[in-house]
């Protein structure tokens, strides 16, 4: 029944005001938020069972349904949709930080999770790990992961500064120095690329049209004498 509680509070955000009167017990303070933090608690150590036991699916639903749990409490869900639903409870300093921290776990693992199919959607892994990042600028597995997905986009210098910055925050990982070394290796290609690119553009306007004997440029030079 916690599950169907969770999806009624998304659905207080969703749909406005017009059932603030119905699902307004998901957003009161006091012995609710704390009740609210527990379950999501326990979703998200389910999720870790089952991320351990390697049933990916069932732990991405875990680490879902906890986030679902904790977006009624989260200011800056309910400020976005500021008067077309319930306003987030005050939290205390205590529940406040129990709620990033679960937030931050959810979503890392979500990372940990997609990282872990067959196929992986890397934009999505992007996404997660930013999330992180917003509130944990220093987390090391979020900007980890953040390197090795924008080095799978493409992007070798976002990459590399990702991983630079998670390097120095565990500068003995070998995955994080693995996925650097690509970074680098890329960024060096990429810079060999471009220099061949211009030389070969600096080498044709030296030997282009107006600067051969039989160019336009020489031959009204040389008809005049």
């Amino acid at each position: 029944m916690a599950g169907m509680e969770a999806v009624g509070g998304e659905e207080c955000l969703e749909f406005g005001a017009g059932v603030e009167a119905s699902c307004s017990g998901l957003f009161k303070p006091g012995p609710k938020v704390d009740a609210q933090l527990q379950e999501a608690g326990k979703l998200k150590t389910e999720g870790n069972t089952f991320y351990r036991e390697k049933k990916v699916r069932s732990a991405i639903g875990r680490y879902h349904r906890a986030l679902i749990v904790l977006r009624g409490l989260d200011s800056d869900v309910t400020a976005a949709v500021k008067g077309f639903g319930p306003e987030a409870p005050v939290l205390s300093s205590e529940q406040e930080e129990l709620l990033r921290n679960t937030q931050v776990d959810c979503y890392n693992n979500l990372a940990a999770c997609l990282l872990q199919r067959q196929t992986v959607d890397y934009s999505r892994v992007m996404e997660y790990s930013l999330r992180v990042l917003q509130w944990r600028p220093g987390d090391v597995k979020a900007l980890y992961r953040a390197g090795v997905a924008s080095l799978e986009l493409g992007d070798a210098h976002t990459a590399r500064q990702y991983l630079l910055t998670a390097c120095r925050g565990q500068p003995n990982d070998a995955n994080v120095r693995k996925h650097l070394q690509r970074a680098e290796e890329m960024l060096s290609k990429e810079y060999q690329k471009e220099k061949a690119l211009y030389q070969g553009m600096f080498s044709s306007q030296k030997t282009g049209p107006g600067d051969g004997l039989n160019g336009a440029g020489v031959g009204p030079k040389a008809h005049g004498q």
